[in-house]
């Protein structure tokens, strides 16, 4: 097969060890990065060749990091801008040097994703990540004091109010012309050292709490990809994400953008979108969801897509406990599908010939 597929390791604190994950058939890569240093600080080079020396000796590669995140100040345009520029350049650099080819990060304001229950227990007895928008209706963060997960807990309500404030100002244009002073920054960079800059979309790709959200669309996708043309500058383009607005064809872009060669990384799962817009993850296999797992993968396979492909977010299942939506079981289960129907898809082409 042409991908990589890869799993996410969240280091040595991750109940689900290197020799597990080298035991689901046909896993190559590792998904990881520097999680004790924040951002805006340099990452130590140990650190690093640590994690690279212990997928080594799982017989794992170390070579996408998920992800370096982007400091509020970079994606604000205010305070010490260009010295928090040259720490992610650096950072970049040194993920190169251990052998690191894709870096995902996201431009999304204060929120990497938002969810309102963790753990919704499914008729089978599985639980998922869901967002439901009545348990979302009448919350206002300058209010309210907040704690929904996938909130960043190190920022304080203060900080929090501080933050979607500035994002008001700042708005859907300020946001876009910080993401392009960032792009011209970091991706020569990338392009010198063999990375790939894998931009993750946001989740949900719509407006919450009025934040500015600009990585949601077919046409904000390719705005985005025209900042600055090069492969260099490229997509993590993730089918949960995305899908949650129904507007969005999820094949049709993943099949535009690996013709155009400016995918880099697939996150793959699935979501069921419920009538009301509210949405719940559901398990990898198509009929579980609203989405078409296996058109996804053939427009994958039918471009030779070489990038990496991860199994995303999991629902917990078979008793197993841990970091919601990022167990063993489920994710192995999601690995094996899709390399199954990559399997399927390439025999046909090659019969095809």
């Amino acid at each position: 097969m042409n991908m990589k597929m890869s799993f996410r390791w969240y280091g040595e604190s991750d109940p689900v060890s290197l020799e597990y994950i080298s035991q689901i058939p046909g896993m190559r890569s590792i998904v990881s990065a520097v999680y004790d240093v924040k951002p805006g600080e340099v990452w130590p080079e140990e650190s690093l060749a640590k994690m690279k020396a212990q997928c080594d000796a799982h017989g794992l590669v170390f070579d996408v990091v998920e992800s370096i995140p982007v400091h509020e100040d970079i994606k604000l345009g205010r305070g010490n801008v260009d010295e928090l520029l040259e720490v992610y350049c650096e950072n970049v650099r040194r993920c190169a040097k251990y052998g690191v080819k894709c870096v995902t990060y996201n431009f999304m304001p204060v929120f990497d994703w938002t969810r309102t229950q963790l753990d919704k227990k499914a008729k089978d007895g599985s639980t998922s990540l869901v967002m439901y928008w009545d348990q979302m209706r009448g919350l206002d963060p300058l209010k309210d004091d907040i704690h929904l997960p996938g909130w960043d807990a190190s920022y304080t309500q203060a900080e929090v109010r501080e933050l979607i404030t500035a994002y008001g100002e700042l708005g859907e244009e300020g946001l876009w012309s910080n993401l392009e002073t960032f792009l011209k920054k970091v991706v020569p960079v990338a392009e010198e050292c063999g990375v790939r800059m894998a931009i993750h979309p946001d989740d949900p790709p719509y407006p919450i709490f009025g934040l500015p959200r600009i990585i949601t669309c077919e046409e904000n996708l390719d705005r985005f990809l025209k900042l600055y043309d090069s492969p260099a500058n490229s997509l993590c383009l993730c089918t949960g994400s995305l899908g949650c607005a129904a507007s969005n064809d999820i094949p049709a872009m993943v099949r535009k953008y690996a013709e155009m060669d400016r995918i880099a990384f697939m996150h793959i799962r699935n979501i069921k979108i419920m009538e009301d817009g509210s949405f719940e993850e559901r398990a990898h296999l198509s009929s579980c969801g609203s989405l078409d797992v296996f058109e996804v993968v053939r427009a994958l396979a039918e471009n030779g897509f070489d990038g990496y492909v991860r199994p995303d977010h999991g629902r917990m299942i078979w008793g197993e406990t841990g970091k919601p939506g990022y167990g063993l079981f489920d994710r192995a289960l999601g690995a094996t599908y899709i390399n199954g129907l990559f399997e399927a898809c390439e025999k046909v082409q090659q019969e095809a010939k």
